[in-house]
């Protein structure tokens, strides 16, 4: 195992990116995704990363690049947050349907209006059927970790698919972490060269992205659903590699203190660290309550949801997202629709928290348990709203 070293976090995950070798770096600066590309640009011009840095006029030209990029064999990266992935949006979707295994590191922040440089999850969820793999990270640690993972992952010949890690803006992003580090020795164990299956090169002409009549558009979107789907091995594998290699165990949906808990809290992100503290002081006071940390967005583990909330009376669900006019947040309407035909399903009440960065504590998680199981009757909330 390499040193251990108390550093930002979005450093640490720029240092990652290095440690991956990856060939080209295309990102604009938006905040608070800005110290990792900050950082990846002076390795490169520091002579510590053989790479090169593009300093891209958008966020829609930082994902161009990245396509081009990635088309020729490159391992690429690139990063953004908010406005920027809504500009960079209509590029983020060609790239999943065309297979290019770019990663990107997504500084989840809240959507304008009003403008807020704080944290929240509508960004991804604004772009959560875009084809991309995506994870949700907890801590420094994983931020960390999930680098090597989703370019192990992305590249793997059985999924060739862009990965997305969601990192909380600021409250991870900015915050300084002990993080152990991975030597270069258990990169190149654990990370193989990029072999892409096809690449565009003067001597073998192909076609990428090329007009889709009716007759074959049907069959090229189920095959990125199916694509999708198939990934789930790949992924666990390489997180049971990272467990080998460092102790540190991830899955796709991880419980906590669920034996016998008949209420669940259901969270992602950072948020999961709060919930957790919650948790330990309902369960001193004799309350039967428990935590499940939703990890692997998409492909969406339906199967290990089912799992984990089974035997819950009620599941709360930490929502920092809104749908407008949806009638439930983002999470809790697919947590729903997964434990719809379930012969005894839990009462899963919808808690918006955390907006625009608001800070949620481990009291506040407490207050929310107690709205949801006191109206049961109501199926939304926006919970700290004040006047």
């Amino acid at each position: 195992m390499g040193r251990r070293v108390g550093i930002e976090v979005s450093i640490a995950a720029a240092e990652a990116v290095g440690l991956c070798d990856v060939d080209v770096v295309a990102a604009y600066p938006i905040t608070p995704q800005t110290h990792v590309v900050e950082h990846l640009s002076e390795l490169v011009a520091d002579g510590h990363l053989d790479a090169e840095f593009v300093p891209v006029e958008s966020e829609h030209s930082a994902m161009s690049v990245c396509c081009g990029s990635s088309a020729v064999g490159a391992r690429t990266f690139t990063a953004t947050a908010a406005q920027g992935l809504a500009l960079m949006a209509e590029i983020v979707f060609i790239a999943s349907s065309m297979r290019f295994p770019v990663v990107m590191f997504l500084a989840n922040r809240a959507l304008s209006a009003p403008l807020s440089i704080w944290n929240d999850h509508s960004d991804t969820m604004m772009v959560r059927d875009c084809g991309w793999i995506q994870v949700f990270c907890e801590n420094g640690q994983e931020v960390y970790d999930s680098i090597f993972h989703s370019f192990r992952v992305a590249e793997d010949p059985e999924v060739s698919l862009p990965v997305m890690i969601n990192v909380d803006g600021f409250t991870l992003t900015h915050v300084i972490e002990p993080i152990e580090f991975w030597t270069k020795d258990m990169v190149r164990q654990y990370l193989p060269p990029f072999k892409p299956l096809v690449r565009l090169h003067p001597d073998k002409v192909v076609s990428m992205g090329a007009f889709g009549m009716p007759e074959i558009y049907a069959e090229q979107r189920y095959a990125h659903d199916l694509a999708i789907a198939n990934s789930r091995p790949v992924i666990d594998k390489a997180w049971e590699e990272i467990a080998g290699l460092t102790g540190r165990k991830y899955t796709a949906v991880e419980s906590y203190m669920t034996d016998g808990a008949e209420t669940i809290v259901l969270a992602m992100g950072s948020l999961c660290e709060t919930a957790s503290l919650a948790v330990d002081g309902l369960r001193e006071q004799g309350k039967k309550v428990g935590l499940v940390k939703l990890r692997l967005w998409r492909p969406f583990p339906v199967d290990d949801l089912k799992e984990a909330l089974a035997g819950a009376k009620d599941v709360v669900v930490l929502d920092r997202a809104v749908s407008p006019g949806g009638g439930n947040a983002p999470v809790t309407s697919e947590i729903r629709a997964v434990m719809y035909h379930e012969p005894e399903r839990p009462n899963i009440h919808c808690m918006i928290a955390g907006l625009g960065g608001r800070d949620v504590t481990p009291e506040d998680v407490c207050n929310m348990i107690d709205l949801a199981l006191t109206e049961k009757t109501r199926d939304y909330h926006i919970y700290g709203v004040r006047g």
